[in-house]
């Protein structure tokens, strides 16, 4: 069965067909570990972890490569600003390296919790250093660099198709970020690819290199690791769309430059987690951790089940009643498995089928996950078929179903009724009915909150005698 996934460079679903089949090289950008993953962040992991799983069960053999950011990652897209992982460091008086040893450490918990599969490489930039001076002398050699007073800079005129990804026209490749512009840019769009340390200032992380004491510029990272383990071109590198006009784009056009050929086939992004009008951002000042949701009751794995609700290319829209949804849909799928018997059984050949067509569909996971309740309820299914099927399922949706944590469901199904019912007269703009139901609801122990990201219910405290 073929497999099709959208390709941001060609701006169109293609069949897939690797360089070197049945092998897949595949490069994720990981993160810049300042601070913990946010759920938005970790929406990505999931997508590029979906994307992963659908390669094994088309028995791809997957060498997944993923960075780790712990230097030169500035805090303005315009190369200005501090180091984020210096920030933090200054912040909660510890050193650079004990930073990006604590959130790394922190970020690979989650990932654990939320059954991603761990990449077969993790690369940190640091490690790296001498690999990124390399990349740069070459460049420097084909004339594509030239010196300012704060680093060497890549001279993006000097590439044709430079924009190429975003589909945009260099003049347009101006992003709100880059407020803080250099007069000695040649070119708005020029990015370091080094940057001196100030004169003035002993940064903890800086190295020497033939230009001066300093660091490396945050789009040449990806550009030298991949191709270091994945050689280039390679297959798939994916990212958030947010990586789209700006570090994706300068990293093709660093590597293209350096090689004369394509860095890679496919390019694949997630979109946003958005809450409220705004997507899901530390910037932004509105973002929660896995440990939040964690600490409010949910389950880390109905947050996955919550992303397989729509699909990766669609913004997801977070609320408090959807994740609680999803809980309980997820639970509802773990109290079905339990029931079913263990035992040897063949997988139903025509669910199955129906399944890997969604799935090979550019990842359809709405689709899947609605093939999987359709499976479930199907009363003609024995169930020990039943179980085999969605175990079978499971190597791509990724949701312990051969082993099911428990899940704690404390509000009954009557409250979440009501509690909908009110979302539905509220939505008429119905408010004396919403007020009744309120009233209901708190009659039955429970107190609504309304917040930004929709209802939340808690248990009212029972009154003092």
């Amino acid at each position: 069965m073929n497999l099709y996934l959208y390709n941001t460079l060609t701006k169109k679903k293609e069949k897939f067909e690797p360089i070197n089949p049945p092998y897949v090289g595949m490069y994720t950008c990981g993160p810049t570990v300042y601070n913990y993953a946010h759920i938005g962040n970790l929406r990505t992991y999931i997508f590029e972890d979906i994307l992963k799983r659908v390669l094994l069960y088309n028995n791809y053999i997957v060498n997944h490569v993923m960075n780790i950011t712990d230097v030169g990652h500035l805090t303005s897209d315009a190369d200005e600003g501090e180091d984020k992982i210096e920030r933090e460091a200054k912040k909660e008086r510890r050193s650079a390296w004990e930073i990006a040893e604590f959130y790394t450490e922190a970020f690979k918990r989650d990932i654990k919790k939320l059954n991603i599969i761990e990449p077969n490489i993790w690369c940190k930039a640091t490690d790296h250093i001498k690999d990124f001076i390399d990349l740069i002398l070459i460049l420097e050699n084909k004339g594509y660099t030239y010196r300012t007073s704060d680093g060497i800079y890549f001279d993006t005129s000097k590439v044709p198709e430079y924009g190429k990804l975003a589909g945009q026209e260099l003049e347009n490749l101006l992003p709100g970020a880059r407020v803080e512009y250099n007069p000695e840019k040649r070119n708005p769009t020029d990015f370091a690819l080094w940057k001196f340390s100030p004169k003035d200032v002993k940064r903890q992380m800086e190295w020497d290199s033939p230009w001066g004491v300093g660091f490396p510029g945050w789009h040449i990272e990806c550009s030298v690791m991949s191709t270091k383990y994945l050689g280039q071109p390679f297959d798939i590198h994916c990212g958030g769309i947010d990586h789209i006009p700006i570090h994706h784009t300068n990293e093709i056009a660093q590597s293209e430059a350096a090689y004369d050929k394509p860095m890679a086939k496919y390019w694949l992004h997630g979109e946003f987690l958005v809450m409220g009008d705004k997507k899901m951002a530390k910037s932004e000042g509105n973002f929660i951790t896995l440990s939040d949701l964690e600490e409010k009751g949910y389950h880390p794995l109905a947050y996955r089940y919550f992303c397989l609700t729509a699909h990766y290319r669609s913004p997801l829209r977070f609320t408090w009643t959807a994740l609680e949804g999803a809980q309980r849909a997820l639970n509802r799928l773990y109290e079905n498995m339990k029931k079913y018997p263990k035992v040897d059984a063949e997988f139903d050949k025509n669910y199955e089928e129906e399944f890997h067509k969604a799935i090979n569909d550019d990842l359809d996971m709405p689709k899947a996950l609605a093939i999987t309740w359709e499976l479930v309820k199907d009363n003609k299914i024995p169930s020990e078929i039943k179980r085999t099927t969605l175990l079978q399922f499971d190597r791509v949706l990724g949701l312990s179903l051969d082993n099911p944590p428990e899940i704690k469901i404390e509000v009954p199904e009557e409250i979440w009724g009501l509690l909908e019912e009110r979302e539905i007269a509220r939505k008429n703009k119905d408010w004396e009915k919403a007020d009744k139901i309120r009233e209901e609801i708190k009659a039955k122990g429970y107190i609504i909150e309304d917040t930004p990201q929709g209802p939340r219910l808690k248990k009212a405290k029972p009154l003092s005698k």
